[in-house]
């Protein structure tokens, strides 16, 4: 019994025409309490209806399989970013059929209302597609494909319910990637030329003793070699290549502040995810820190073939209870654990100066041993208010708080570049092309 309810009742509905036509033939029985003539007319229609009625059901209901839904997607999405779902439909109906598609999408969408028309000609198969951004990362779970189809008669409706339950995982942003390395390799060209050469400098990663020729820098003459071969022999050096570049990603609660849905420690995440991926191009090693009220994950710099893979990872892991920054568990970790000079990009968000002040200490004894380079964010929503129109008094103070907050910003940036650190206030949808940017910057003056 049960079979057969949910066999042949329970995918049921009847359609918008049915009602009204149904609302008809009952005005037409009540007018017949004062027109006999239209009683005979409403019993007709009555039976007429019922037969359609029947007829409708039986060529939506006979065919078992007369729609074939698919789900057509990656294995992974990319969070922060636009993703591509498309839903195959085919239709086995000997006549064309109108649908309303629904998909069981992951609740943390909350799209409560989404719906896809389509109409599929007899035979015919058609791909409807949509787009989803997820704003943070984890599993989703996609459920069944529910599709209420109608014959041209329009009187019932069918609802085929296709189980299609798909578990993905919401990775930070990897679709950047590809773009971020054509940028990378677009870098070398322009700094290179269009064909691979050697760009001569003083770092410390000596290349090979060749002869002298004018133009040379007489500073690097090996005079040994020149004894035993009798004319002036001198070293060549290639830039220095395998830096280290640790990227510090702060959890605290200072990075929970959403923008676009995303908390900042999403933007940051996604900022590492591409930094590393240029590094290694560039032939450094990456690394990554993460740290709140205790120094949490730890991936040692390397330049592998598997590294990009563990990085994925270990971004893909973090989880935080956004708990207060201790900066100074993270300047004695840095102190003892990386040794060597390296470049050590801060992700981290200041909203005054004073809590700026707390911190600057231990910023500054990070950065009297490496190459610091501060990143925090800036507030975008203050923005707005600080350009809206002032049309009174409440209007006014909110304009001077957010002037204020800004002008904290600025600040901030003042009081660190005093100091010789680095910094890039940026706003987090810019997020990744600042910093991006900023390492091949710091890359093109050898500064690290």
């Amino acid at each position: 019994m049960n079979q057969f309810y949910g066999r042949y009742l329970k995918p049921l509905f009847f359609g918008r025409r049915f009602f009204f036509l149904f609302v008809g033939i009952i005005l037409l029985f009540i007018l017949s309490f004062w027109f006999d003539f239209l009683f005979g007319v409403s019993q007709i229609l009555l039976i007429f209806l019922a037969v359609m009625v029947t007829i409708d059901y039986f060529v939506l209901f006979a065919p078992p399989n007369g729609l074939e839904l698919r789900r057509i997607m990656q294995e992974r999405f990319s969070n922060g970013d636009e993703n591509k779902v498309e839903l195959s439909i085919r239709n086995n109906y000997r006549f064309p059929v109108s649908l309303v598609v629904i998909d069981e999408m992951p609740v943390q969408f909350q799209k409560r209302n989404f719906k896809i028309r389509v109409r599929v000609k007899e035979g015919d198969e058609v791909v409807s597609a949509y787009t989803l951004r997820p704003v943070e990362r984890g599993e989703y779970t996609f459920n069944d494909i529910n599709a209420f189809t109608k014959s041209p008669l329009r009187l019932v409706n069918r609802r085929i319910k296709q189980p299609s339950t798909q578990i993905i995982k919401v990775l930070p942003s990897y679709v950047s990637l590809r773009h971020y390395e054509l940028k990378a390799h677009a870098s070398n060209v322009a700094e290179a030329g269009s064909k691979r050469m050697r760009k001569l400098g003083h770092s410390l990663e000596f290349e090979q003793i060749k002869e002298y020729v004018r133009g040379d820098d007489i500073r690097t003459i090996h005079w040994k070699a020149t004894a035993r071969k009798g004319q002036l022999m001198v070293n060549n050096y290639i830039d220095e290549r395998s830096q280290q570049v640790y990227c510090l990603i702060d959890k605290g609660r200072v990075m929970k502040m959403p923008f676009e849905g995303m908390t900042l420690l999403d933007y940051a995440i996604n900022a590492t995810l591409i930094l590393s991926s240029v590094a290694l191009i560039k032939q450094d090693r990456a690394g990554i820190i993460t740290f709140a009220e205790q120094v949490g994950n730890v991936l040692v710099a390397d330049r592998k073939a598997g590294q990009m893979n563990q990085v994925l990872e270990v971004l893909y892991r973090q989880q935080t209870q956004f708990l207060e920054t201790d900066f100074e568990k993270l300047y004695a970790f840095v102190r003892t654990k990386i040794t060597q000079r390296s470049l050590l990009v801060l992700f981290t968000n200041f909203e005054t100066v004073s809590s700026l002040q707390r911190q600057l200490p231990y910023i500054r004894s990070m950065a009297k041993q490496h190459l610091l380079l501060v990143v925090f964010f800036e507030n975008t929503e203050l923005k707005v208010l600080t350009e809206t129109e002032v049309n009174n008094m409440e209007d006014l103070y909110i304009k001077t708080i957010g002037e204020r907050f800004a002008y904290e910003k600025r600040l901030i940036v003042k009081e660190l570049q005093q100091h010789g650190i680095t910094t890039i206030l940026t706003a987090p949808q810019n997020l990744t092309i600042n910093t991006v940017n900023k390492y091949l910057e710091l890359k093109a003056r050898r500064a690290i």
